[in-house]
């Protein structure tokens, strides 16, 4: 939450730049959204539960009707697209703290290796998250305030929520939890981000794309 919230911090104090460099934010963010299910979330889901893959069209479906209800609701195409992206990192946070007190669990050394990576991808999520908020029409103090709520309070959140039950945690019905996130963040990089990238793209934009790639993988090796 700490890490989470610097990032956010960090981004607010200089947040003239942020808006002027946002889209190469949302690059970065459709490059870790895009790959992180793909090579890490989803292929551990099917790991631990064949069935995983029913879970991540699950995962997807949800967040296309969600999609449909917050732009029916809000009647803003600009705020329904920050409502959407919001809802699915904030799934992905909550699940972030179950994954923390699972691996520890299993042992102390599995929650280290396993946490190196998580942390490293928190920082990135805060500005991802603020970035996200301010294309959705929300002026910078609130953007600050509601991507600490969805990003950075969320993971703590549900780690404490996740503790009294984590002994009975199975690995199948984590595997489905994973699946069903994987296809959340499918959704918000493929339906969401990509989309913005090709609109909006800027000179270099898909270096940004390649570093939150790159992201990913450092994520995936230092977790192993």
């Amino acid at each position: 939450m700490v890490v989470n919230t610097f990032g956010i911090w960090i981004i607010y104090k200089n947040k003239k730049w942020a808006e002027k460099t946002r889209e190469y934010f949302m690059c970065f963010a459709a490059g870790v959204l895009i790959s992180s299910p793909l090579i890490m979330a989803f292929p551990e889901a099917v790991e631990k539960n064949p069935h995983a893959g029913f879970a991540a069209i699950s995962g997807f479906l949800f967040m296309y009707f969600s999609n449909k209800v917050i732009k029916y609701k809000t009647k803003q195409t600009e705020l329904a697209f920050g409502i959407t992206a919001i809802e699915g990192i904030g799934i992905h946070s909550f699940l972030d703290g179950i994954i923390y007190t699972v691996t520890f669990n299993v042992s102390a050394m599995t929650g280290v290796l396993t946490g190196i990576g998580l942390v490293v991808h928190e920082f990135a999520e805060g500005i991802i998250t603020f970035s996200v908020l301010l294309k959705g029409g929300l002026n910078a103090k609130k953007a600050a305030f509601y991507a600490f709520l969805v990003a950075a309070l969320t993971t703590p959140l549900g780690a404490f929520l996740a503790y009294p039950l984590v002994s009975k945690f199975s690995n199948s019905a984590l595997g489905l939890a994973l699946g069903f996130v994987a296809g959340v963040l499918i959704y918000v990089s493929a339906s969401h981000l990509l989309p913005e990238m090709r609109e909006y793209e800027k000179k270099h934009s898909y270096i940004s794309f390649l570093l939150g790639i790159a992201l990913s993988f450092f994520i995936m090796f230092s977790g192993n």
